[in-house]
């Protein structure tokens, strides 16, 4: 008994973990999210966030993601950056990224514009909110996009992109039209690149990693800067390793000093040479000559006496 009362026990929390994974899955939704501030720079360029039912009504809205990205990253949460207030067409937006300007922002999901802030969201959702520049200038302003959202490339790569902007029929139908002129930036760099008639430009990509790619105004109109992200892997670095075959020649040169001692036979032949044949013959001669002189003087002598 108590081993099946034990069983069931475990069951029944396995079961209960599983609910409370799969209801935290159904509630939550991960998007991405770009916010565009009151001087048309891109404060928030589509990080990823995790949106779940902030205010309590059951679903996951464009208001609980607005609270969520200010959390996130906005200096002071949203208590310091966000507001909303309620008016005759629902909640509408008071305050965005610390901007209170009476109500001039705006906010589309994919690129359509949103109808209000309690429209839902889902996974993989781009949300793009901003403020307007001129409060008053609704007539010469306009949403802007690229044909895409994001895009992967290799370092040094040339990407083509497409820019539109917003406009509206008769019947209030969302109309995307090409943008001329618009020059095209670089994390927040300016190139020399813009727009050609078909709203098409050429970028090159020279720094690796992430890239927000975006535009500027136009004369005459302006641009909510639109997003597009660009995530450039590093050129493949070939290293060539020469291995120079240093010869390093070791002559070793066995120098056999010789020393070819030449026994000379010194025989010093000054003053004490030892006299040859012929001059002990000469010596002898000389005796033999004075002696006779000593005997013919001696003679002489006598015959005087």
């Amino acid at each position: 008994m108590k081993k099946f009362i034990a069983a069931a026990a475990a069951a029944f929390i396995t079961c209960s973990a599983m609910s409370v994974t799969a209801f935290a899955e159904e509630n939550s939704a991960d998007i991405f999210v770009s916010v565009i501030d009151a001087e048309s720079k891109v404060a928030v360029a589509q990080e990823a966030v995790t949106v779940t039912d902030i205010d309590s009504d059951g679903k996951l809205t464009v208001n609980d993601a607005l609270v969520i990205t200010h959390d996130k990253f906005f200096e002071g949460g949203s208590e310091a950056g966000y507001k909303t207030v309620e008016t005759q067409y629902g909640d509408s937006i008071d305050k965005l990224w610390g901007v209170e300007n009476g109500g001039s922002y705006g906010y589309y999901i994919n690129n359509n514009i949103a109808m209000g802030l309690t429209d839902e969201l889902k996974s993989g959702d781009y949300l793009n909110a901003f403020i307007y520049p001129d409060p008053n200038g609704w007539a010469t302003t306009f949403y802007s996009w690229f044909d895409k959202n994001n895009t992967e490339a290799n370092e040094g790569d040339e990407i083509e992109v497409t820019l539109k902007r917003a406009s509206f029929d008769e019947n209030y139908q969302l109309v995307p039209v090409a943008v001329e002129g618009a020059a095209v930036t670089v994390n927040g760099e300016a190139t020399d690149v813009k727009t050609d008639a078909e709203g098409k430009a050429k970028i090159k990509l020279d720094k690796a990693g992430r890239n927000v790619i975006s535009a500027g105004s136009i004369e005459g109109m302006t641009l909510i800067s639109p997003v597009l992200i660009a995530d450039v892997k590093a050129a493949e670095t070939t290293t060539t390793t020469t291995e120079a075959a240093t010869t390093t020649t070791t002559t070793t040169t066995t120098a056999t000093t010789t020393a070819s001692t030449s026994t000379a036979k010194s025989t010093a032949a000054a003053g004490t040479a030892s006299p040859k044949t012929g001059d002990t013959g000469a010596a002898v001669s000389l005796v033999l000559l004075g002696t006779g002189v000593f005997a013919a003087f001696s003679l002489r002598k006598k015959h005087e006496n």
